[in-house]
């Protein structure tokens, strides 16, 4: 496949050791490919997962490292076969930037379950067609493959719109495999940054809402954004009477925790899902399971499920509460969020980086 020659010298903020914290860095992006799409970022959200990435925290992390999954942006040019985005559409991209798209998961738009080699990832993969590292959205500009370069509805404010590229798709794509819509009963442990939207999209599919949380100060936030009810797990009178009651539990929780309890409050048939844990669960007695609960997790959505999710928003209202800060607050923000001082999603104004 040809290859433009002119490359992209770019300004980025990355990580280059476990313990170097994240700073200003050059990257080139590659000329584009006939298939590709060149755009300049407005904004990039900041996930749970780049913290940890930039730290090495889960053993896998290639340096130097440019995180960042949550982009927003302007397309400002084109390879020549491009057919889906011209220059000037308002487009997005997500935590993949490409997939075999010819196995049996991807041709079911399950591009993030790929069977060959998994998905490419934003940041810290490798491209499948040269082998160069792949790096992320806190940086200028992104070069991608069209296919997997959503749009951004009109009616979707840029900077809005890029926490919907991880913790928007994350929690919506088990509500709809799930098919959580008018009458279901609905509860969302943890109230953080897929928490909050997990209450919102649930809401908005016409979902009773309950919030689960062991913080009795979560409560008004939680009827704050849109949540019907709010249950105190810690309260062991309340939990076991609302024992049996949720068709859905999903679970944001990003830390190891017993799944137990919110078994517990099942139905026959109800299905918790794991969204947010990144770490070993811990033992746990199989009778639980014996009044046919399902337990199971899930990742981000496809493309297409993704690009539903964002038309879906733009229709319903949908917005992820966040906070915009320059490029140079990353590190603070970083801390903030492991001390979860953040309502509810940080989001980087990327022209603080070039004009920094």
């Amino acid at each position: 496949m040809a290859t433009q020659t002119n490359e992209y010298p770019t300004k980025a903020y990355g990580a280059t050791a476990p313990d170097s914290g994240v700073g200003p860095m050059q990257i080139t992006r590659r000329g584009l490919r006939d298939d590709d799409v060149l755009i300049e970022i407005s904004h990039c959200g900041i996930c749970h997962s780049d913290l940890h990435s930039a730290r090495n925290d889960w053993g896998r992390t290639t340096y130097p490292i440019v995180p960042g999954h949550e982009i927003v942006g302007t397309v400002a040019a084109v390879g020549d076969a491009v057919t889906r985005h011209a220059v000037g559409d308002r487009v997005a991209i997500g935590c993949m930037v490409d997939s075999c798209m010819e196995c049996s998961h991807c041709e079911a738009d399950l591009e993030q379950y790929c069977l060959d080699g998994g998905m490419t990832g934003t940041y810290n993969g490798t491209d499948r067609r040269d082998g160069t590292p792949t790096y992320g959205g806190y940086s200028e500009r992104i070069v991608a493959r069209e296919e997997f370069v959503l749009k951004v509805p009109d009616a979707l404010p840029m900077a809005e719109a890029a926490p919907l590229l991880c913790a928007g798709i994350t929690t919506y794509s088990p509500l709809r495999t799930w098919k959580v819509g008018p009458g279901s009963k609905v509860a969302v442990a943890g109230l953080g940054g897929l928490g909050h939207m997990g209450v919102k999209l649930a809401a908005a599919m016409g979902a009773e809402v309950t919030v689960l949380s062991r913080s009795e100060g979560k409560r008004a936030d939680a009827e704050a954004l849109g949540a019907h009810a709010f249950l105190n797990t810690t309260d062991k009178a309340a939990m076991k009477a609302q024992s049996g009651y949720f068709d859905f539990v999903l679970n944001t929780i990003p830390v190891r925790h017993d799944v137990t309890p919110y078994l517990h409050l099942l139905r026959v048939d109800g299905v918790q899902v794991l969204v947010g844990v990144i770490d070993m669960l811990p033992e746990m007695h199989s009778a639980v399971l014996l009044g046919r609960k399902v337990l199971t997790g899930s990742g981000i959505g496809g493309l297409a499920e993704t690009q539903e999710m964002l038309e879906f928003c733009a229709d319903k209202g949908i917005l992820p509460d966040i906070e915009v800060i320059p490029i140079d607050a990353v590190p603070e923000a970083y801390d903030r969020m492991e001390a979860s001082d953040v309502k509810y999603r940080f989001v980087i104004d990327m022209e603080s980086l070039r004009t920094g």
